[in-house]
């Protein structure tokens, strides 16, 4: 059944409540906020701070914020509940609500999967009457949540309108997901035994059904040249996946195809290397001329990427020049959450200092040459992932 405005509120089962009390039943005349996250979110840190401060501010009016960690990405429940305890203690050690797990995927298929939910963080606001009030993104509930306490929200033509245009957007997504989901699971299962080419043959699958999704086609690549080192065959696929993400002009792309050809965590000696710096030069080129140097868009995505190519390819001084603009756009005239930031300067130091061969710093942080971090491009996501 359809998950929408209006529709009843479906009860919460989960496995454990991690912080505070158990909740049995929705009760009427209070409003509630069931809000799905996860460890590994860039954006579930600063959504959290966030919550606590609304549940502060609307606590007398009646407000009950329900935390639900249904997706943390460990092999066991019990590894999952430890990691999230720790995250608990770590980051939010005021917490001032209710933080429920689940790791059987109940959750999911009685709120997230109804109200086609494919990402993280999504807001649910139950209103007095115990019926969905919102699905969305936890930002906008600044907004929603004071027309909710005096019942003017779910009657509004805005309200209206923004729930057609939600379910017409992620339905396709969400059904997206559901045919990839037993293919996500064939190739996580084969990666787990190390068993390539029952791995390619997933992929390959998924490709053949859906040709434009990034994450097959990265780990296409990254099987053929990376794994099973079959440079005849995964050469042209990468000539192919270089000229797609050109084509496509889109960052994301673009980035995670350069990636392929430069992270140090990948084995690139078999390929050739006068084709490889060819295409990490057009690919190089294309990301500057999307998110010019000059310009206020954030680079600390792109930019290191572009920087490891230009490093490689014995510009130095360019890849200095790269990173330094990548932080600079940490604090640029967009805000972004400290949990983001703080994932991304530590990389961005380590970075700095390879190329420069010695310390580099930022405020308190600082950091020396040592070996990098395995990328995390270049395969298919466990998770549904958003933000």
């Amino acid at each position: 059944m359809m998950l929408r405005m209006g529709s009843p509120a479906p009860s919460i089962k989960v496995e454990d409540w991690l912080r505070g009390e158990p909740l049995a039943d929705f009760q009427p005349g209070k409003v509630y906020i069931v809000e799905f996250w996860a460890t590994w979110c860039e954006l579930c840190a600063a959504e959290m701070l966030e919550l606590m401060r609304l549940e502060e501010k609307y606590k007398d009016s009646g407000l009950d914020v329900v935390g639900i960690a249904a997706d943390e990405d460990a092999p066991t429940a019990v590894e999952a509940r430890t990691k999230l305890d720790t995250w608990l203690a770590e980051k939010c050690p005021d917490l001032n609500h209710r933080i429920a797990f689940d790791y059987t995927g109940e959750m999911k298929k009685l709120w997230r999967e109804p109200g086609f939910c494919v990402g993280i963080p999504t807001s649910f606001v139950v209103d007095r009457d115990g019926c969905i009030a919102f699905i969305g993104h936890p930002s906008q509930l600044g907004e929603v949540l004071p027309k909710v306490f005096n019942g003017s929200w779910r009657t509004s033509n805005k309200a209206k309108a923004a729930d057609q245009e939600r379910i017409a957007t992620s339905e396709p997504l969400a059904l997206e997901q559901t045919l990839k989901k037993p293919i996500d699971d064939r190739f996580w299962a084969a990666v787990k035994l190390e068993d390539w080419k029952t791995a390619l043959w997933a992929i390959e699958e998924g490709i053949a059904s859906m040709p434009d999704d990034l994450n097959f086609r990265l780990a296409h690549a990254h099987l053929l040249l990376h794994k099973i080192q079959d440079m005849w065959t995964g050469l042209p696929v990468m000539r192919q996946l270089v000229r797609d993400a050109i084509d496509k002009n889109a960052e994301d792309w673009m980035v995670s195809t350069l990636d392929q050809l430069f992270h140090p965590a990948n084995d690139h000696s078999r390929l050739p290397p006068a084709e490889r710096f060819a295409m990490g030069k057009e690919l190089s080129e294309h990301i500057l001329a999307l998110n010019p140097p000059q310009g206020d868009s954030r680079k600390f995505r792109s930019y290191p990427a572009v920087a490891r190519y230009y490093h490689e390819n014995g510009n130095n001084d360019r890849a200095i020049e790269l990173v330094e603009l990548a932080l600079t756009s940490l604090d640029g005239p967009e805000p972004i959450p400290a949990e983001l930031k703080e994932q991304h300067l530590p990389d961005l130091l380590q970075a700095l200092a390879k190329y420069r061969g010695a310390k580099a710093c930022c405020g308190a942080l600082f950091a020396a040459h040592s070996f990098p971090k395995v990328p995390k491009r270049g395969r298919p996501r466990k998770k549904d992932k958003k933000g």
